[in-house]
């Protein structure tokens, strides 16, 4: 009746360790950082420490019944993690419980290497609002749940399919999207040939008697699977399910949705951005396959507020304009600035970004180069490192040799306020997915005080 979380503080582990506590298990865990996350969840009756040492684990969990959950990114050489191995703890990766979990649910799973955390979040709420309410595990935090976690009696479960480390291929779901299949996370796959292959075993696991929901054209192997396949695109008529009769009015989007038996009209999202209006096909597609009430569907999609991080539209006057945004791969990048350019094409924007691990630097800095030259002016970050340890020659540098923008600046994170002070900001854009959210409060407060004066 006791788990204990290594590395408590990660999205999709504090989500699982309120399923715990919630469950009525005892539950405690250890992160190296404190945050906004970590504070909720001792508020929440979570015992929580901050170093990586024995005798800080409280004593009712040093024995052998305590279940230890712990995800890739905690090192190898972490003491608690050998101490509770070599005294005979059961010790498993946070996508083997969520598997455990998800074998006794309807499970809709949603994958990709970019999109499946706003895919998911809508799907969730759509289902919420249309009579068919789930359990749901979000990969961050839904601003209309002001959650990562959504409880429910019933069978339906929505999950966020994680490709990193093959975590994905714990679920067997019934209903599956594929958002992307880009090249990502070569230090686990190697070649962008066995990220592939493995995304078609996962889409090989869906329930004979399921429904595989894939982005038109993205290409992955189909061969194993036994299951009925359906596409979906932005506004691409060729596929099953697409937008059209598209409008757009500040950022905002209007549009119908086509589907192969009916018309769903007049829809608009709570959110800007093109992106999200394909991210709302896919997210329409597996509600209905669910059994969502189909007239409910387009209220649905309109007071669905989106995700913190994600493309989150901090401030929006006519001085100044903030928005953060977790894309931290090159396509991520290049989505949210042509978005934030679309909204604002008559406004400077000025990038801010903070690479996150050295191999994703490595493999892709001409990509990083490329989409960080489309922003008006460059603020680069030093590489948040996560679970890596340095490589040789790999640092911010090697991208911002190649950006082709004139207006580029390096700069260490404890310069960046400072630095911020002596811009004339009109529109800025926080990117990354390591410890750059840490500075949205002060942007918001800086460009607050620069409104009133």
């Amino acid at each position: 009746m006791r788990v204990f979380f290594i590395g408590i503080g990660g999205i999709g582990m504090s989500a699982l360790a309120r399923y715990c506590k919630h469950a009525g298990y005892e539950v405690a865990g250890y992160d190296r950082t404190p945050s906004e996350l970590t504070s909720e969840l001792e508020a929440e009756g979570i015992a929580i420490h901050y170093d990586d040492c024995v005798a800080n684990i409280p004593e009712s969990f040093r024995n052998i019944d305590t279940l230890v959950v712990y995800t890739p990114a905690v090192p190898n050489d972490s003491n608690e993690l050998n101490w509770f191995r070599n005294n005979g703890n059961e010790v498993r990766k946070r996508s083997a419980i969520l598997g455990q979990i998800a074998r006794d649910k309807k499970t809709l799973a949603v994958a990709g290497t970019h999109g499946k955390t706003t895919t998911s979040t809508m799907l969730a709420w759509l289902l919420n609002e249309t009579g068919k309410p789930c359990t749901a595990f979000l990969g961050g935090i839904s601003k209309n749940f002001n959650s990562n976690l959504l409880l429910a009696t019933s069978e339906l479960l929505v999950v966020e399919a994680d490709e990193y480390d093959r975590s994905f291929l714990q679920l067997y779901p019934q209903i599956a999207i594929v958002t992307a299949a880009d090249a990502d996370h070569l230090d686990i796959y190697g070649t962008e040939k066995e990220m592939k292959n493995t995304f078609g075993q996962f889409v090989a696991q869906i329930d004979p008697d399921g429904v595989l929901i894939l982005k038109k054209d993205v290409d992955i192997p189909l061969n194993g699977i036994r299951c009925r396949t359906v596409s979906y695109s932005y506004n691409n008529s060729a596929a099953d399910f697409y937008a059209f009769n598209i409008e757009q009015q500040n950022g905002f989007y209007r549009f119908d949705i086509h589907t192969p038996n009916f018309t769903i009209e007049n829809c608009t999202l709570g959110l800007p951005g093109k992106v999200n209006v394909e991210n709302a096909v896919a997210a329409v597609a597996a509600a209905i396959f669910a059994g969502a009430d189909i007239n409910k569907i387009s209220q649905a999609l309109a007071t669905f507020v989106g995700v913190k991080r994600r493309f989150d539209v901090q401030i929006n006057t006519p001085q100044h304009v903030y928005i953060d945004d977790y894309a931290h791969h090159p396509e991520e990048l290049s989505a949210a600035i042509t978005s934030i350019r679309q909204m604002f094409p008559d406004r400077k924007i000025l990038a801010i970004f903070q690479p996150h691990l050295y191999t994703r630097t490595r493999d892709f800095a001409d990509q990083f180069a490329q989409s960080l030259s489309l922003p008006d002016e460059l603020i680069l970050l030093d590489i948040y490192p996560a679970r890596e340890l340095p490589i040789a020659g790999v640092s911010s540098q090697i991208i911002f040799d190649k950006v082709t923008i004139d207006k580029k600046t390096m700069c260490r994170k404890d310069d960046l306020l400072a630095l911020l002070k002596t811009i004339d900001i009109d529109v800025v854009v926080t990117l990354g997915a390591g410890d750059i959210d840490r500075f949205v409060a002060p942007i918001n407060e800086m460009l607050g005080e620069k409104i009133q004066d």
